[in-house]
């Protein structure tokens, strides 16, 4: 009988394995637009809850793509997924999108890792170190709807704005240097946010709110207004000036992601 795996094994392999799925999924070209969309969060989702049940039967477990079990609140291990983050992106051809796979211990992603499939990486916060050294001078948003506070903070700190997809391969982005900042203020939920949030802070990043509270995961409500990444030396920068934005035009509150 083989040795169990550990937490952060069985995070990089979900997720490894998850990528294989889709990208066979849209490799043979038989599906297209929303129909291919639609297969790859299904099967993904299938073989990830598959697995859970087979190796951590006892966790909790909260995705994007399954109705959720308020039994998750009273666990303190949570695995929180999303089997395919972009799917648009996914779906039109584009390699801007990412599986997120973190197991959430008392609040916190403990392990986590996001794969970027068609780049043939998986990021694991068992080994994250974030690039370092001179900046880019820019920052990623969301690129369906970039905030506009975002915007003001790039005409105050001098950076451009670039858009980019999926929020792991933002994040993943600001890790490698390519980005010193991911600044989202559309609305996400949980399982958007839990895996990279728990690569960047295991790499050294910083990640918070935009107010600068701390993110904790697992909640009966599972929306969050906003989200910081960053290199660390600028994250005082970056709040206060988003504390100034929010002081002129008031806090983002709408339910809406992007």
């Amino acid at each position: 009988m083989s040795a169990p795996l550990s937490d952060a094994r069985l995070t990089d392999l979900i997720a490894q394995g998850t990528g294989e799925i889709l990208k066979g999924v849209r490799g043979v070209g038989l599906l297209r637009g929303r129909a291919l969309g639609e297969a790859g969060d299904e099967l993904a989702q299938n073989w990830i809850a598959r697995v859970l049940e087979q190796h951590r039967p006892d966790d909790g477990f909260l995705s994007e793509e399954a109705a959720d079990n308020p039994a998750r609140l009273k666990k303190n291990r949570v695995w929180i997924i999303d089997p395919l983050d972009g799917t648009k992106e996914f779906a039109t051809g584009r390699q801007d999108w990412a599986v997120h796979i973190a197991l959430v211990i008392d609040g916190i992603p403990q392990h986590a890792a996001v794969g970027l499939p068609d780049l043939g990486v998986v990021f694991s916060s068992s080994d994250a170190k974030h690039v370092q050294g001179p900046l880019a001078n820019k920052i990623v948003v969301s690129r369906n709807r970039p905030p506009e506070v975002a915007t003001y903070v790039c005409e105050k700190i001098g950076s451009e704005i670039v858009g980019v997809g999926s929020a792991g391969a933002k994040a993943m982005n600001v890790l490698i240097g390519d980005y010193d900042a991911y600044v989202h203020a559309g609305g996400q939920y949980e399982w958007d946010q839990a895996a990279p949030v728990g690569v960047a802070l295991a790499s050294g990043l910083h990640a918070s709110r935009l107010n600068g509270d701390k993110l904790v995961y697992n909640n009966a409500d599972t929306y969050i207004p906003d989200l910081l990444i960053c290199r660390p030396e600028l994250a005082d920068e970056i709040l206060g000036h988003a504390s100034d934005y929010f002081d002129q035009h008031g806090s983002f509150l709408a339910r809406k992601s992007g």
